[in-house]
């Protein structure tokens, strides 16, 4: 009786050594999982933040350059297209027509001097650069938390526990357009 409960004990504490960190592990792994869900919303919290934005700066821009017609059309579509997105690599890509909409309108605004000078619209530039900011900050915050994942369901023996349970690497890193690498020119 005295050596069953001895080698009952010793597989109890065995039991624990392997299932405690098997448990610490998958609760990372949830943790992480959802930590990315956070940040990708803080990522579209500030993006729909831009996008309140940007119609009072289209219309202060319309007033003083009202021939300029389809920059204010390609702002007002890639608007529609970030509304009408629902999943994150669509709306990777409306955030990046918006970058581009938004690029053409300052090259616009630089063809009108009184504009630039004019209270409402710096109020609104300053608005959206503090905005622009922070998408920045949250796009880099929802990286790096999706490289931390990922890293987690990678590793061992991460892998191994996320392979148990069906979690798999997330492939969303919120990537800048090819063309966003090029700098829109500027003419004074």
């Amino acid at each position: 009786m005295r050596a069953f409960l001895i080698v009952l004990a010793v597989l109890v504490v065995v039991g624990i050594l392997i299932i405690g960190p098997v448990i610490g592990l998958y609760n990372g792994i949830i943790t992480k999982q959802e930590t990315i869900t956070a940040k990708w919303a803080q990522v579209e919290n500030q993006l729909q933040r831009r996008n309140d934005v940007i119609p009072n700066l289209v219309n202060t821009v319309k007033g003083y350059a009202a021939h300029e017609k389809s920059v204010f059309e390609d702002v007002a579509a890639a608007r529609s297209q970030w509304a009408k997105a629902s999943t994150v690599d669509e709306k990777v890509k409306a955030a990046g027509a918006i970058d581009g909409a938004i690029s053409r309108l300052l090259l616009v605004v630089e063809n009108y001097p009184t504009l630039k000078a004019d209270q409402t619209f710096l109020k609104l530039m300053d608005e959206l650069s503090g905005t622009e900011n922070r998408i920045a900050v949250e796009r880099m915050r929802y990286n790096e938390t999706v490289r931390d994942y990922n890293i987690t369901v990678r590793r061992f023996p991460g892998n191994i526990v996320a392979g148990m349970f069906g979690y798999k690497v997330a492939t969303e890193y919120f990537k800048a357009e090819e063309k966003a690498k090029t700098a829109p020119e500027v003419k004074f």
